[in-house]
């Protein structure tokens, strides 16, 4: 492994235990966890979609994070799940390189759309007359086609930099899939200006965001706090606080990622750190904004009565 050099065609993953039955146990909780997220947002996309009532700025943002979510989950759990039931740790340098540039463009959209919609909680509490001008259909998707072609930017340029580096200390990636940090750790090229470009963009885009989404809020909770009718301030609040779980959900797992210390050796507490960040946020994020949205819920019961019905009229039809 010490000899390799930039011919490396391949890396091997991290497994996720070096037992067997563990391994394959495993591999099955973290496919339930992506079945349950994956049908979760879609579930949150079909409803947003077909429901009229949820044709608003609102749900249009949240229905865009949910397709992104669907995605983010697919990209890492998949593959690892299907190489541990197969025991095949080697994804080719091609595979690696296309993981990072789904992965950070994911992760990029998602913050992003996260920022967008702390924009639209802010207009429609603190200006809501001018609320149908400002967060206009156009708008909207404006906001939203900036995020996905600033992120294939974003994604293009930290890959293209990744991978123009020479891999010569080892093909061991200390994940089960793969990530820049990882791939740093491997390199023996200079990664200082890899490390700069990193951190220019966490300062620019991260702090950014956050400082605009914080600004947001503390006008928000100002406006909120001065309405005369407390049944108005728990109405405002009620949209707000799901926002601002899964604002808070998706930089703290990001951050507890990143922030930790540099490990060369395998371990299942590496396994633990990248679920908190490639899994957890998506799986939880329709459960958060369904728990907590009347609407949702609402449109949720008129979809089961509606396949209830559907399938009672198929079943007499069938019987007749």
């Amino acid at each position: 492994m010490s000899n390799l050099t930039i011919s490396t065609t391949e890396f091997l993953l991290m497994e996720f235990s070096d037992t067997r039955e563990l391994q394959i146990l495993y591999s099955f909780l973290f496919f339930l966890i992506y079945s349950a997220g994956l049908m979760g947002n879609l579930l949150i996309v079909i409803i947003t979609t077909i429901d009229r009532r949820l044709h608003t700025p609102m749900y249009f943002f949240i229905r865009n994070l949910s397709i992104v979510d669907a995605c983010f989950i697919s990209i890492t759990v998949p593959p690892a799940s299907i190489n541990a039931l197969v025991n095949n740790r080697i994804i080719s340098v091609t595979g690696c390189a296309t993981q990072i540039f789904l992965l950070v463009w994911m992760a990029y959209v998602e913050y992003t759309l996260l920022t967008v919609m702390a924009r639209d909680r802010y207009v429609a509490i603190c200006h809501p007359l001018l609320y149908p001008m400002i967060m206009n259909p156009r708008a909207c998707m404006q906001m939203t086609l900036t995020c996905l072609f600033t992120g294939l930017l974003y994604a293009g340029l930290h890959t293209g930099l990744t991978f123009q580096l020479s891999f010569c200390n080892s093909n061991v990636i200390h994940q089960f899939f793969c990530d820049i940090p990882s791939l740093l750790k491997l390199s023996c090229s200079e990664t200082f200006y890899n490390m700069g470009s990193l951190l220019a963009s966490v300062l620019v885009v991260g702090v950014g965001c956050f400082a605009f989404i914080t600004a947001s809020y503390i006008r928000i909770f100002s406006t909120v706090l001065r309405f005369p009718v407390k049944e108005d301030q728990r109405k405002a609040f009620s949209t707000c606080i799901p926002h601002i779980i899964v604002v808070s959900l998706f930089l703290i797992s990001i951050s507890y990622v990143h922030l930790q210390p540099p490990s060369d050796s395998e371990s299942i507490k590496d396994i633990i750190i990248s679920v908190f960040y490639s899994i957890i946020p998506p799986f939880l994020n329709p459960i958060i904004y369904s728990l907590r949205n009347k609407q949702i819920k609402e449109a949720v019961q008129k979809l089961i009565i509606l396949q209830l019905f559907i399938m009672k009229l198929c079943f007499l039809k069938c019987i007749s």
